[in-house]
């Protein structure tokens, strides 16, 4: 782990220039999760560090490899000035822990939910995990390790959140992309799902 994650600031920092500020998150039997901001423009885009750390297994896997598996770091933009967003730090190191304490396997078109706003007021408590690849591109490793992915994440309405484990993420997709919604607009409203 500690080898991974310079490399992993390092494509962080070429992709989103200097973060102005970062934060650390511990949670009981996990590692540590960093969260970084960086500005660009008015886009405020926080960036996981530490979920990549050690591999992704699957739950039902009596043992994790230390090794092999699939790696990421977390992304999500928003619009600044709009809402006090700086208090997703910690919600989004909760997501960035969840393969550790749950088991999980982060992927794009999973849903991750908080049960709770990701900031005060926000109409979202869950994400959707987009496709990688857009904004920072993967980071190769030694083999036999696996690359790690920087997950974009998708705020959803609870509303959508419920469509989409119905009709899919591609539909979820579709239907924000049909209707022009500004996905980095932290205060928007659900998108027509009729």
């Amino acid at each position: 782990m500690a080898e991974i994650l310079p490399l992993v600031e390092a494509r962080l920092r070429s992709a989103l220039g200097e973060p102005d500020a970062r934060a650390d998150v511990t949670f009981l039997g996990t590692d540590r999760i960093q969260v970084l901001r960086f500005l660009d423009g008015d886009i405020v885009r926080y960036a996981t560090l530490g979920m990549s750390g050690a591999p992704m297994a699957e739950p039902t896997s009596p043992l994790a490899d230390p090794v092999k598996g699939p790696r990421a770091e977390l992304i999500l933009s928003v619009r600044g000035g709009i809402a006090d967003t700086d208090q997703v730090l910690r919600p989004l190191a909760v997501l960035a822990a969840s393969p550790q304490v749950e088991g999980l396997i982060v992927a794009p078109g999973a849903s991750l939910g908080l049960g709770e706003p990701l900031w005060t007021g926000a109409p979202f408590t869950s994400v959707l995990v987009a496709e990688p690849g857009g904004l920072v591109e993967d980071l190769e490793l030694d083999e036999p390790m696996d690359p790690v992915r920087f997950l974009p994440l998708l705020p959803m309405t609870h509303n959508e959140a419920a469509w989409k484990r119905v009709r899919g993420a591609q539909e979820l997709q579709e239907r924000w992309l049909t209707h022009g919604t500004d996905l980095r607009d932290p205060q928007r409203t659900s998108v027509p799902l009729d």
